[in-house]
């Protein structure tokens, strides 16, 4: 295997599910600032010429971080990061698109219509008087996510570290580097966030 790599939250999820794995998958950078993702080369990997994609052992590839961190945990079971139970795989599944779609979604669309707007307005369709309302909705449902937390839980889906994590930790990171930092005010998240910065895997 190959993971086709760049700079950005989308393949920093993938590389911390490796690392969290364990596995070792040689890395093949692909310059996102100067358009390469978009070139004819890569959009032969993934035509919709988004990072990361995984090449497999038989050259074809597969694209979407969610289902790359999917066929990885079906490949190598152990560690277990999605779930040993169908139930533990519901838990994790319901909690990582909750996530993606309320937070991970608009705080990366926030960036591309504003911060982000000179690299992303030539290559997607960008809307930048949506930025603002995308990042308060990001922040309604961190804030909601936070008393979700309350109950002492150590990680989003309780005792386990779950793909839950992984894809919340590496967007907010990207969040507060980007402008839209994590709020302090959230203590529960701010604790968590503590917490997997320590992980080794967190610098992967």
């Amino acid at each position: 295997m190959k993971l086709y790599n760049s700079v950005g939250p989308n393949p920093h999820v993938v590389r911390m599910f490796i690392a969290e794995k364990g596995l070792d998958v040689p890395l093949v950078q692909v310059d996102l600032l100067k358009g390469e993702n978009r070139g004819p080369e890569h959009l032969q990997r993934n035509p919709h010429g988004q990072m990361p994609a995984l090449e497999l052992d038989d050259g074809s590839y597969i694209s979407e971080i969610l289902v790359i961190c999917e066929y990885l945990e079906e490949k190598f079971p152990t560690p277990v990061l999605i779930g040993s139970t169908p139930e533990e795989r519901a838990n994790t599944r319901m909690w990582t698109r909750r996530i993606d779609l309320n937070i991970c979604e608009p705080m990366a669309n926030a960036f591309r219509f504003s911060e982000g707007l000179p690299l992303f307005k030539s290559r997607i369709v960008t809307v930048p008087e949506a930025a603002d309302g995308l990042k308060k909705m990001a922040q309604d449902r961190l804030k909601w996510l936070d008393g979700q937390m309350a109950d002492g839980r150590e990680f989003v889906c309780g005792k386990k570290l779950t793909l839950a994590d992984v894809l919340l930790f590496c967007f907010l990171k990207f969040g507060n580097e980007v402008g839209q930092p994590l709020n302090p005010d959230f203590k529960n998240l701010t604790a968590w966030f503590a917490r997997m910065q320590t992980r080794p895997s967190a610098k992967a």
